[in-house]
């Protein structure tokens, strides 16, 4: 919601599907996205760019996702919005 606070017409999308013996869960925004050097510290502990973040909530994701042998990714471009992805081996 934080994303497309500043949208003018705010979208947020999930999906699911299956791809290469995987289940992906797919969360789409069209907000203001990431610059590449923003996405290469997402998920590091304590990083944030929120004023009121704690920089752990996307770490512990990404922890959690690894420990059920699956993974998260993020896909973004400043201006066009983010793709965060769960990757589940099925």
């Amino acid at each position: 919601m934080e994303a497309v606070r500043e949208s003018p017409v705010p979208y947020i999308s999930m999906a699911g599907v299956r791809r290469d013996g995987n289940v992906l869960i797919k969360v789409q925004d069209n907000g203001r996205g990431m610059s590449p050097d923003i996405q290469e510290q997402i998920f590091t502990p304590f990083f944030t760019t929120k004023k009121a973040g704690s920089g752990v909530g996307l770490t512990l994701s990404k922890q959690i996702m690894l420990l059920h042998k699956g993974n998260l990714f993020v896909e973004s471009s400043e201006g066009k919005g983010s793709t965060f992805i769960l990757q589940f081996p099925s």
